[in-house]
């Protein structure tokens, strides 16, 4: 089979999301062909290169989203009249305004037509980026704000607002100017596989348009959702129309898509208050490499019972100073316990962060002392990987009895199921997918409770044959559901289940023009001889394939596919 894998800002580079399960995926499907079509966040992430690609990627075609040049492409009256009314529409949809039934249905139909129009007006005369910048494109914009029926914060945008969602509006649309969507380039694939929303499955969107490739969509982090939460310090104007525009996109990729699979209950629960029909969906955990944790795993030699572990990125979203808080409580149960945060700031603003956390962590425990002639050692200690005492990140799991997550905002909490591998018992906040994770395997309280948190850790530290029986748990659980070997399995059968329900979208023709069924499934797709020189294959559709010429084939068929 060959898969078309469409990444945004991830896969192939060395940084970047989604980067990692997208690595072990096609590694761990070698009987499979890979075309990856990436989109790219940054020059420096392009600078940075990419991961080093096993051979059953056969093509690696990039694009940046962070900038786009205007090809120079003048369009003429005819050609500028269709971008007018195509983005009109699509300003019009985002707006509340303009005529419609005002269904749901009514509504989809008109943001698909006008989406799929521009992309087609790209393909046809060049591409968009100079329309989009243009001053007609805002003029659209803001008829659609004023027209009737637009909501009440459309019609209170002004220009600075309409420049914002218009510049918005030609990057998140740029992939429609892209020159893959071609029979030699995506058109040419059996399965377009997204691994996220938004710009990434633009691409997989206009395959499908154009040469019917089934869409599959995998969120890990539903796009949606993180708009709503990264937008807030925008104008009202602002955010409404942005927030219109991502939810039509997304209910017209959830639509589309043959198969959805979110990684977590949480994100398959916003996938369907967004639209997701649930027939589609299924649950496809993250594949974590659970080899680096095994020795610990297995290990049977006891770690200090005293000391708390808390690993990950140091950032607000984190709540270091709950924990810290919470650490006081527990101090004051069990003074000999010790709390270990191990982690790297991520950002300038974690390394604000980090100061803070690190201030407080002086104020609440002042260093204590032994004796007067002693030095101070205090009870909370900032660390990082790579250390004489943590040299690895399996060691900094082994240093405690407990391991502790602290966030108010978590998508799937990777260091907790590595914790899991490692055979720890845990004390976690509820948030995100914590307790699907979790399941009965560790202690889970609410989030910013710095009581209840410490009190769940001093039930822990009190009861050591729980911590061993709740690791044990936690370890088994892990293993089950969320390593490498799972999430492959999964996708496989996915794979076969999606083309195995998709239309052939190519004929095979034999030399005295007769289809031969069969001759070309998509579920066997090799590198290899599949068709015998005087084949040809023509596309599916139009008044007989004896229209229009032929594509030959150029390697023969064996002898034993040529008597069937």
């Amino acid at each position: 089979m060959r898969i078309g894998l469409l990444t945004e800002g991830g896969y192939p580079y060395v940084s970047g999301d989604a980067r990692l399960w997208c690595d072990r995926l096609v590694r761990g499907l070698g009987q499979h062909e890979f075309d990856l079509y990436a989109l790219s966040r940054s020059e420096r992430q392009e600078d940075e290169g990419w991961l080093p690609l096993p051979p059953q990627v056969s093509r690696v075609r990039t694009a940046p989203l962070w900038t786009a040049r205007d090809d120079g492409v003048g369009y003429g009256r005819r050609a500028r009249r269709r971008f007018s009314e195509c983005y009109g529409e699509l300003a019009a949809v985002i707006c509340g305004s303009g005529a419609s039934t005002g269904t749901p249905a009514a509504e989809a139909d008109r943001f698909r037509n006008a989406l799929y129009g521009l992309a087609e007006l790209a393909r046809d005369e060049g591409g968009l980026v100079g329309a989009l910048r243009s001053e007609g494109a805002v003029r659209a914009l803001e008829r659609a704000c004023r027209a009737p029926g637009a909501t009440r914060t459309a019609r209170e945008a002004r220009v600075p607002d309409l420049l914002t969602v218009a510049t918005h509006l030609e990057r998140a649309l740029r992939p429609l100017s892209l020159d893959w969507y071609e029979d030699d380039s995506l058109g040419a694939v059996d399965l377009c596989h997204a691994t996220s929303g938004g710009p990434a499955a633009l691409p997989a969107l206009l395959a499908r348009h154009f040469s019917g490739v089934p869409l599959l969509l995998t969120e890990y982090g539903v796009r949606l959702r993180t708009h709503h939460l990264a937008a807030t310090d925008a104008p009202p104007a602002v955010r409404s129309l942005l927030a219109a525009f991502h939810g039509r996109l997304a209910t017209e990729i959830y639509d589309r898509a043959a198969v959805v699979t979110p990684g977590n209950a949480h994100a398959r629960r916003w996938q369907e208050r967004c639209g997701a029909d649930r027939a589609k969906i299924r649950t496809v955990y993250p594949g974590m490499d659970a080899s680096p944790f095994a020795e610990v795993g297995e290990s049977t030699e006891g770690a200090d019972p005293c000391t708390l572990m808390w690993v990950g990125r140091v950032e607000p979203a984190k709540d270091l100073v709950s924990l810290l808080h919470a650490f006081a409580e527990i101090r004051r149960d069990e003074p000999k316990a010790r709390l270990r945060i191990v982690g790297v700031p991520a950002g300038p603003e974690g390394e604000a962060y980090l100061g803070h956390c690190r201030a407080l962590a002086a104020q609440l425990f002042p260093d204590e002392a032994e004796g007067p002639h002693s030095v101070g050692d205090n009870p909370v200690s900032f660390e990082e990987i790579g250390g004489p005492e943590l040299p690895t990140l399996a060691d900094a799991y082994a240093a405690g009895a407990v391991t502790l997550l602290s966030s108010v905002v978590e998508g799937f909490p990777v260091s907790l199921v590595e914790a899991m591998f490692c055979g720890r018992a845990t004390v976690s906040t509820d948030v995100g997918a914590v307790v699907e994770i979790i399941g009965g395997t560790g202690l889970v309280v609410p989030p910013r409770n710095p009581q209840a948190f410490a009190e769940a850790c001093v039930a822990l530290l009190r009861d050591p044959e729980r911590r061993a029986r709740l690791g044990a748990a936690a370890r088994a659980r892990a293993l089950e559901l969320f390593t490498v070997e799972q999430n492959v399995t999964a996708f496989h059968s996915i794979y076969l289940e999606i083309v195995s329900r998709t239309p052939v979208r190519r004929v095979v023709l034999d030399g005295a023009g007769e289809p031969r069924p069969f001759a070309a499934p998509a579920e066997a797709h090799v590198p290899g001889r599949w068709t015998d020189t005087t084949t040809r294959v023509v596309a599916r559709g139009g008044p007989s394939w004896a229209g229009g010429t032929p594509v030959r084939a150029t390697t023969p068929l064996p002898a034993a596919e040529g008597a069937r």
